[in-house]
């Protein structure tokens, strides 16, 4: 296995949350790593980031590793949630506070 693809499994699991996304919180470069963020921040998520598009192996190995094609992609202890459709559906409906919490908590 390639050490990149070994580096991005580690970042995964040594945080609880953390976001695999196009820019920074502060300045994101695409408006789904845009509204990812806000919604993270809405649920007053502590969270690490990565920014695909300073870290070219990241961004072109990180499908191989999470079987998912785009950015953004969170993850919640080790496991992959989604990107941004399926993160504001969760925190539309409420669930995306409560796994958050959860990560925190045991983190």
């Amino acid at each position: 296995m390639s050490e990149i693809i070994e580096q991005i499994k580690s970042v995964i699991s040594e945080n609880p949350v953390i976001l695999f996304m196009k820019g920074t919180p502060d300045f994101p470069q695409c408006g789904f790593s845009m509204r990812t963020v806000q919604a993270l921040k809405a649920c007053d998520a502590e969270f690490v980031y990565v920014d695909v598009l300073a870290s070219p192996e990241v961004r072109s190995n990180l499908p191989h590793v999470s079987s998912w094609p785009t950015f953004p992609q969170v993850f919640v202890n080790g496991e992959l949630i989604g990107g941004c459709d399926i993160v504001l559906d969760m925190f539309q409906k409420g669930e995306l506070k409560n796994i958050l919490e959860e990560a925190m908590a045991d983190g």
